[in-house]
């Protein structure tokens, strides 16, 4: 095959279909042709800093050779075989051993594909949890407004992101939308709410509104990562547990984006001690370099799959659940976190993170927001008007022309565009870097930032 940039552009235009495909986007795509640690290189031998760890889930960073060699190594005794009930592979026995290690609370694994498969394991989960125990009129998935859950039908259904809806409605019945815990933009707290307070009530007043007896589940990521970088308040997990107990609702954590030490932690959730019913899970378990995901289930849910009759079996499963190289190169990612520290370094860098990025942007008069502070995770959120918080129109792809000036000067990130007025988020950069970033690397993350912002909207 022609190995220019331009050959090469020419047949990927041609003949290859991208997730959120627009011809438009091929223009000026860059085509990456290797990467080490942080750094990505493209086929015309430019650098990048991987500033979005690929697609939230490069944790370990690029070019890691232990976890090519664990693959190969899988695959020389056994590549693949199916994971169907009757069957199984040392690899996903060792590695469902050590998820619950690490995984207070948890009984058991599901292993799928990636992070969409995996939320819709979990939807279907909850709904057969609550058939066997005798209420199978609880089918409703309750989520949140800019929670994503991915896009295949179920999952799109319950992404809270319009964009991801409008050319494939109608969505899947019995998805409904709440307002995330979102302190810089909330809407209807009352006098001496907490917006934790205030969203945990919104979930129960949908609870109660729906009738308990019609609700399966309620899912949420910790920290909304492509909808945003959302922070909650630290009172609003808790708060929600409580609520879903009460009332006889599963909580579902999306771990999708916040597990495998993002947040400085091995779940998101543990920076709040709360507990899931059925956690959610893929990208960082691999760091990205094969495809898994899957679920965690508790103790309760476990048995309810095992104490049924065999014509009410879980008729569910995947043609790659629990694929022997997939699991032997998530057990070497494993390892690699926990032996190099990175969890640990992440809690550290994102404090340097987020102290960097309030250090340059705090005075800035289009620096809405700025949020982080619980690992590799952050974001700034860009508005014309600090004081009404007004977003920039539209037209004017703000975050698009901070995305493009970030490449230009070698960092690669994502950004989202303004969505409407207040209360929509405005124009958002998002971090995400792979966990072995140093400090003097953030610090040259952040400064091409700050050039992008200088060049699309002034000092």
């Amino acid at each position: 095959m022609a190995d220019s940039a331009a050959a090469l552009a020419k047949v990927d235009r041609e003949h290859q279909i991208h997730s959120l495909h627009h011809p438009i986007e091929s223009n000026d795509a860059v085509i990456y042709s290797s990467g080490s640690g942080i750094f990505l290189r493209d086929v015309e031998g430019k650098e990048y800093i991987d500033g979005l760890s690929g697609l939230w889930n490069v944790n370990v960073g690029h070019g890691r050779a232990e976890l090519a060699d664990a693959a190969a190594e899988q695959m020389k005794k056994l590549a693949y075989f199916s994971g169907y009930a009757g069957s199984s592979t040392i690899p996903s026995i060792e590695l469902a051993q050590r998820l619950i290690e690490i995984s207070p609370g948890m009984a058991a694994v599901f292993f799928t594909s990636g992070g969409a498969e995996a939320n819709e394991s979990a939807f279907k989960t909850a709904r057969y949890y609550w058939r066997v125990q005798g209420k199978p009129e609880k089918v409703k998935i309750i989520s949140r407004i800019h929670g994503y859950h991915g896009v295949t039908l179920q999952a799109m259904s319950a992404t809270g992101i319009a964009a991801y809806w409008k050319m494939f409605e109608p969505r899947a019945p019995g998805f409904l939308h709440i307002q995330a815990c979102y302190p810089y933009r909330y809407r209807g707290a009352k006098p001496g709410e907490t917006i934790g307070q205030a969203a945990a009530r919104e979930l129960e007043e949908t609870i109660l509104r729906e009738g308990a007896d019609t609700v399966a589940a309620f899912i949420g990521e910790p920290i909304p990562g492509a909808g945003g970088v959302i922070y909650p308040t630290n009172d609003y997990w808790p708060l929600v547990r409580k609520v879903c107990t009460r009332n006889n609702v599963l909580l579902i954590a999306d771990e999708i984006i916040t597990g495998f030490g993002r947040t400085g932690q091995w779940w998101g959730f543990d920076h709040w001690q709360v507990r899931a019913d059925i956690v959610s899970f893929a990208k960082g378990i691999t760091s990205g370099y094969v495809p898994l995901g899957g679920i965690l289930i508790t103790p309760q849910i476990k048995e309810a799959i095992d104490s049924v009759e065999p014509g009410s079996r879980w008729m569910h499963g995947y043609t790659n659940s629990g694929h022997p190289t997939c699991c032997a190169v998530a057990l070497k990612n494993i390892e690699i976190l926990q032996r190099e520290g990175l969890l640990e370094n992440s809690a550290r860098m994102g404090k340097v993170l987020l102290t960097a990025l309030k250090d340059t942007f705090s005075g800035h008069p289009h620096a809405g927001d700025i949020r982080g502070g619980m690992g590799l995770l952050a974001a700034v959120e860009f508005v014309e008007d600090r004081p009404t918080r007004k977003n920039f129109a539209a037209e004017k792809r703000i975050g698009g022309k901070l995305q493009a000036e970030m490449r230009k000067r070698g960092v690669v990130t994502r950004t989202r565009p303004a969505a409407g007025d207040d209360p929509a988020p405005g124009d958002e950069v998002l971090f995400a870097p792979p966990l072995i970033i140093t400090e003097g690397e953030i610090h040259r993350m952040v400064g091409v930032l700050r050039a992008a912002v200088k060049a699309v909207l002034g000092e």
